[in-house]
């Protein structure tokens, strides 16, 4: 497989050489299957805690070229279940926490990458949600108040008006924002690939062009085993560390479902363009629309812009194909000229592919001592920092088991998310989902008012 063609791989300085593939049998301590964001934090972390372990990745194409190197290259504090959700079911101390560590972590990400010399354009500016109608503004400022309520601190989330919001930065048709200073902007590709050499020359095996067709878990005095066509691991531990592809693996078609996000890219824009709309501190942005979108000023000052929209495919099906939809890519563009209408210039760059989500949106990490198998995933979008959390907390899972950290005391370690249903009730009802948020969003702008597929999005997302 070649690396996909997104703006991130074509500004890499290095050519991109695929590592020899595993071609034999070996035995080590732990097997890692994914070399991307969340199996490669847990490699650095892994061998920061014990560095004598032998640690093996296996990835089937190169490292990074899942999401890790294809995302909006956000560090944020974001999560994909609400805080109202992770209270009932957790409490308020357990929410606390995590909010605490997600907040650090966005920093600690950017130390880990100082430390290691990785020059991944991490820039710590803070995001911006926008309102552009006043049901947007609305909701966007419910939000914050109920925040403040479960604790948030008011310097954390904060409302500007419009004119405060100009001052960081402004999308057309404005009328104010949120803003956290809890994210920062990366090059995802940049990252990914510094990351593989730091493990690499940390002593940890990489793998890549060596896909996993099955991993076998312990069975009585046999280790678990990860198999590809040409080779075969044994290790004390295995970690499924494969995201969006998780559903190519047997067994596990409906532990996530694979969903599309596209990404466009602008031409470099003028000085006098950034000085009319701001970003200078490469605030990341968005709005307060239901179907999601995202973006970012680079450090070439383009704008890198992604957005949800493209259909889930029957049966969990991830194809090559499905990385580009020209409909979206179309969609994308239009939205990205309405919000800058003095953007100059062609979209040089459209790429997108797969993430994974959970049947309740909850991401997991997990591990049974006794099978030998670790997993972390499910992040729904939001994983450029909860894999880093996760690394960390696998980490501490398997050299720690009998102690508890920051990372494995949070909420969603040791969670089992349900299955999604069977076809085609689970293609029915995650374009529902899709379809229901553009309905909202087009009665919105429309109309003016809230529409009942708002609701009926909610309800289904519960």
């Amino acid at each position: 497989m070649q690396p996909p063609a997104s703006l991130w791989w074509s500004q890499l300085t290095s050519p991109v050489t695929p590592r020899r593939s595993l071609d034999t049998h070996i035995d080590v301590d732990v097997c890692i299957v994914g070399g991307g964001y969340t199996g490669l934090w847990t490699a650095r972390e892994l061998k920061r805690r014990e560095p004598n372990l032998r640690i093996a990745v296996l990835e089937k194409s190169v490292c990074g070229f899942g999401a890790s190197g294809r995302n909006g290259g956000w560090v944020s504090a974001l999560f994909p279940v609400s805080d109202e959700q992770i209270s009932r079911d957790y409490g308020s101390e357990l929410l606390s926490h995590q909010r605490s560590v997600l907040q650090q972590s966005v920093q600690n990400l950017g130390s880990s990458l100082a430390s290691d010399a990785i020059d991944a354009e991490y820039r710590r500016g803070g995001t911006l949600t926008f309102a552009r109608s006043e049901l947007q503004a609305s909701r966007l400022q419910s939000a914050v108040q109920s925040a403040h309520e479960s604790g948030v601190g008011t310097s954390d989330l904060m409302w500007l008006d419009k004119d405060q919001a100009r001052e960081r930065g402004h999308l057309h048709g404005s009328l104010g924002a949120t803003y956290s200073p809890h994210c920062a902007r990366v090059h995802p590709a940049k990252l990914v690939r510094g990351l593989s050499d730091v493990c690499e020359a940390l002593g940890v095996q990489i793998f890549e062009n060596s896909a996993v067709t099955r991993i076998v878990p312990r069975m009585r005095t046999h280790q678990p085993e990860v198999i590809t066509p040409q080779g075969s691991i044994h290790a004390e531990f295995v970690v499924r560390a494969t995201e969006g592809f998780t559903s190519t693996l047997a067994g596990e078609r409906r532990t996530v479902a694979p969903i599309y996000s596209l990404m466009i890219a602008s031409e470099p824009q003028s000085e006098e363009f950034w000085s009319e709309v701001g970003f200078s501190k490469y605030e990341t942005f968005a709005d307060g629309r239901h179907l999601i979108i995202y973006g970012q000023r680079t450090d070439d000052n383009r704008i890198a812009f992604g957005g949800r929209g493209s259909p889930y495919h029957f049966g969990s099906t991830i194809e090559e194909r499905f990385d580009s939809n020209h409909k979206v890519f179309s969609e994308l563009e239009k939205t990205l000229r309405e919000l800058f209408p003095t953007l100059r210039g062609e979209i040089t760059h459209q790429w997108g592919g797969p993430l994974g989500m959970p049947r309740d949106l909850m991401p997991s990490v997990t591990i049974d001592y006794e099978s030998g198998i670790a997993t972390a995933g499910g992040y729904t979008g939001d994983g450029v920092t909860l894999s880093y959390v996760a690394g960390n907390a696998l980490a501490d899972l398997l050299t720690k088991p009998t102690v508890t950290t920051e990372f494995t005391r949070l909420p969603f370690v040791q969670h089992h998310s349900k299955k999604w249903e069977i076809e085609p009730f689970r293609w029915l009802g995650v374009n529902a989902g899709l379809a229901l948020a553009k309905r909202a969003d087009h009665v919105e702008h429309r109309k003016g008012f809230a529409s009942k597929a708002s609701s009926l999005l909610e309800r289904l997302l519960r």
